[in-house]
């Protein structure tokens, strides 16, 4: 059972990304890793329970990168404040050292009661409540997570060191073959901060439930051994491994040789800088989004002045109680978000009952194979295929058509109970030389996702005409504004535009 177990494991971890070239920076040597956090994290004397960072030093040269973990048992984010562990931690913290910050378990109990009076107040806003504590028999003010989180990132960046935010271990708690992704709403608490912050979010929950998930539940519960929130050693190596994939995807990153035989082992996921975006009410049902950089640019923080439309939609749906989760990114097309695993990631988030959007078409006019993107589709909506040897993974591939790859989109998200919700292109700036209005023939991709989303009988929004024919009322000089390159990526202005004429289309599918 153990070698089964190992072998899934190392099988689905193998998955996880492809290693590629990566970015490093130079700085102190050794950093000092600091770990922050509860029972999850810390270190113990017994391979029955072993939280992660009890075995992250095994993943790093110890000249190059030493672990320092501070995590404690049955701790908080506020009783890691209140006892004095963040004070001590933070005293020994040096420029260039990087703090790994991680609450939440151990949050949602009590605020006050006699046996821990731990808990901290839900949320991210400024409340706080004054108690008598019943465990110390002293006065105290609690606040909420998030104000203990903000202060601990807050004195990482004062001692100009780098805070890095990763979302709870995963229990072992299944429903209709699914493990739970995070106890309450901590994770999204921490990427909201991490994102409010311009800082680190390694999204560790969905990356090692998809890993459970694919061991299995039975695989799984000899995993955890003691109880539903810890796991042993082998459940440490999977967080931690999962932790070190995304370090190495962070920018800037770790010098390569900072990394042990063990950690060189790990593939680098190279788009965890994006902090893409996760749930953030479970009580609502979500409305996912899957396309490109017209959808979500970089790290939807405005870089180069280029936004896409989904980083404001949610402002145009807030009278819906729906989250919008932007999984876009940039300069994938409807091919390359799937064979990047990106779309396999986004689906194992989605619930029955949830939306997704789906818009792709400006990355999909590319050259098929290349050895800088390789990322386009055959065109039109047929069942052609053209088998390669793709210059820029070094495998064979078979690629299809776009209508081929909607499609798939399509089947998958209808198998899961979601409804898909086909979107097209949003135009170029690309103005007709006989007239001021918008070239309505740039491309067939348009026209390609209408009659897939026809022919399967899902909503479609026409983006594309619906933009293009606001493009032409508004006239060649204030659509200037609108854009922030040449003639693709739009402005805050011009994708909050695009926000609001999806907002009002989509809501109709929303409200149903």
């Amino acid at each position: 059972m153990k070698t089964q177990l190992l072998f899934a494991l190392f099988t689905v971890l193998s998955m996880v990304a492809t290693s590629q070239a990566e970015d490093s920076t130079d700085g102190k040597v050794p950093v000092i890793l600091f770990i922050a956090g509860d029972s999850t994290a810390a270190s113990y004397d017994n391979k029955e329970q072993q939280g992660w960072g009890g075995v992250l030093q095994e993943y790093f040269e110890v000249n190059k990168v030493r672990i320092d973990n501070r995590a404690r048992g049955g701790r908080s984010s506020r009783t890691f404040m209140t006892e004095g562990h963040w004070q001590k931690l933070i005293t020994d913290v040096n420029a260039g050292d990087i703090v790994v910050i991680q609450f939440g378990h151990n949050d949602a109990s009590p605020v006050n009661d006699s046996t821990r009076a731990r808990g901290s107040l839900p949320g991210l806003g400024e409340e706080s409540r004054q108690i008598d504590n019943m465990l110390t028999g002293e006065p105290e003010v609690v606040y909420t997570f998030g104000h203990y989180i903000q202060k601990m990132i807050d004195e990482v960046k004062q001692k100009q060191a780098r805070p890095i935010l990763i979302s709870l271990t995963v229990r072992n708690l299944w429903q209709n073959n699914r493990i739970e992704r995070g106890s309450g709403e901590y994770g999204a608490w921490l990427h909201s901060l991490a994102a409010t912050n311009g800082i680190d979010y390694i999204d560790l929950t969905n990356e090692a439930a998809d890993i459970f998930e694919h061991l299995g539940k039975e695989l799984t519960d000899t995993i955890y051994e003691k109880d539903y929130a810890h796991f042993n050693e082998t459940g440490a190596h999977i967080h931690a491994r999962t932790i070190v994939n995304w370090v190495k995807g962070l920018r800037p990153t770790l010098p390569s040789d900072s990394y042990s035989a063990l950690g060189q082992d790990v593939a680098s996921n190279h788009w965890a800088f994006l902090r893409l975006p996760v749930i953030q009410d479970k009580q609502k049902p979500t409305l996912f989004l899957v396309g490109d950089s017209t959808v979500r640019n970089g790290t939807a923080d405005g870089s180069n002045g280029e936004w896409g439309w989904g980083s404001f939609l949610a402002d145009y749906l807030a009278s819906i109680p729906v989250n919008v989760v932007n999984r876009a990114i940039g300069g994938f097309s409807s091919r390359t978000y799937i064979t990047g695993n990106h779309w396999h990631k986004s689906l194992n988030m989605m619930r029955p009952g949830d939306y997704v959007a789906i818009q792709f078409g400006h990355n999909d006019a590319s050259p098929v194979n290349d050895t800088r993107r390789a990322r386009g589709s055959l065109d039109g909506i047929d069942s052609q295929v053209q088998t390669v040897f793709n210059l820029l993974t070094g495998q064979q591939e078979t690629v299809y058509s776009y209508g081929h790859y909607l499609r798939q989109y399509i089947s998958d998200a209808k198998a899961k109970g979601v409804t898909p919700i086909v979107i097209t292109p949003v135009p170029r700036k690309l103005w007709s030389s006989d007239s001021n209005t918008i070239q309505r023939d740039q491309s067939a991709y348009p026209d390609w996702a209408t009659s897939v989303a026809e022919s399967a009988g899902v909503p479609v929004v026409d983006l594309f005409g619906l933009v293009a024919n606001q493009y032409d009322r508004l006239g060649i000089t204030a659509v200037e504004a609108l854009f922030a390159d040449k003639h693709t990526h739009t402005s805050q202005s011009g994708a909050q535009l695009n926000a609001q004429i999806a907002a009002e289309q989509l809501s109709q599918y929303l409200m149903q």
